[in-house]
This record gives C-alpha cells, structure tokens and sequence, in this order.
C-alpha cells in the first residue's frame, strides 16, 4: 500500500463523490461569497472486541493527506501562474525527492459514504463493519454515539456515528474493502489499555473521529470492563 508513485496532478473537471460551488450571499447587510463542496454524507463504527478488549480501526492510503505532505517538499514555483498552468497540463510530480507512501497513510474509524438511498444509516454501517474489518454485526447491535458536521469550511456534510461491540465469533472474514472499488485496507487493532496513549500521540496520524470515539468509550463504557485506558 505505500508504493506510491507515477504521480500527476489534473484538473478534476468531473466527480462521484463532489461537487465545487461558489455562493453568494448577504450576511446582515454585508455582501459574501464563499467556495464549497457538496459530498456525501457518511457514517462511521467504534469497533471494540470484547473477546480480546481492543479497539478494531482501519488504515489505508489517502490521496488527499500524502499532497498535503508533499506540497512541504514541493519546489516553489516562481510565480502562481506557471504553478497553475503546470496543473492545468496534468503535469507529473517531478523535482524534490518524492515522499514515501507511508507519510498518506491513516488510522481510522471503520466508516463509508451515505449513498444507498434504499439503506438505513445503520444498514450502511454494518455494510461497512463487514467489508473493511470482517465482522458480521446485526444493525440491532450498533448504537448511535452522534452525528456532527465535518469540515464545516468546505464540505459541511454530517457523519452519524456508532458503537459495535464485536467478539471473535463475529469475525467472517478478513476485511479490507472491496477490491473492486480500489480500497486497500489494513485492519488494526489497539488494545483498550493503549488507546488514550495512542489518540494522543501526535507522531501517530488519525482521525478526530478516533480521538474522540476513544475519549467518548472513556466517560461511557470503560467502567463497565474494570480497565483503565491510560488517562
């Protein structure tokens, strides 16, 4: 998963999953625009095995994060008009060393877009618990935490999230996505007595979604398996 290379930066002219807009508006009398994208809305799944008492995430390679960290090494251009027509052209990544796939990879919360109009935001969930981490869950078994706005600042689109609670015999397979839509995923666990360790240690890149599942599972269910997680 971390063989990342024959990079190449294109106009992104159409998209399944977003959609740029630019709104005008007034806000008590003072004329605004703002640029947004409207994406789907998501669900994700605290996954915790009682059998072994620690917490089922997934790690994978994401686009998005591995430019953000290449854009630090990117020679500047000398000026934003040569830097513009380069993407335009689809140029490839060239110049500077390359960084290494491992710096876009992730640890996350099982999760998946809301894009089956015929599914339950927790039929979508248990979809995804099965694909990503191999767990069958019956949705009865998931228990909404939240919902919340994510990326307020450009997309806006809401996440639901939920807790399962799995055990070894709930696990029908080995996960890691659907192939056929290009996913690549590692399924990780962390032990409970590890976990406030792990949300907090900066040098470990995640989701805030995990950081705050981790500290949601603290204050709700930590007293009910008599272990401490590390706070």
């Amino acid at each position: 998963m971390e063989q990342i290379n024959d990079i190449q930066v294109v106009p992104c002219t159409s998209s399944n999953y977003l959609k740029p807009f630019r709104v005008h508006y007034s806000q008590n009398g003072t004329k605004k625009s703002w640029d947004f994208m409207r994406t789907h809305d998501s669900v994700s799944v605290l996954i915790f095995n009682t059998t072994s008492h620690c917490f089922v995430l997934v790690k994978q390679f994401r686009p998005a994060v591995y430019m953000c960290e290449w854009e630090r090494t990117k020679p500047k251009a000398p000026d934003s008009g040569e830097q513009a027509a380069e993407e335009k052209e689809g140029a490839a990544v060239g110049g500077g060393e390359t960084p290494p796939g491992s710096v876009g990879m992730t640890y996350e919360l099982c999760a998946g877009l809301v894009d089956k109009a015929d599914l339950s935001l927790e039929e979508i969930a248990r979809q995804e618990v099965l694909e990503e981490c191999g767990y069958d869950v019956p949705v009865a078994k998931l228990r909404r935490i939240t919902s919340y706005r994510s990326g307020v600042g450009v997309t806006g689109a809401k996440q639901t999230m939920f807790y399962a609670e799995v055990s070894d015999e709930n696990c029908v397979g080995e996960g890691g996505g659907e192939p056929q839509e290009g996913e690549l995923i590692e399924v990780v666990k962390v032990p409970l007595h590890e976990a406030m360790t792990f949300a907090y240690d900066e040098s470990i890149p995640k989701t805030m979604g995990v950081i705050f599942s981790f500290i949601w599972f603290h204050n709700n269910m930590s007293p009910k398996y008599k272990i401490s997680t590390n706070v």
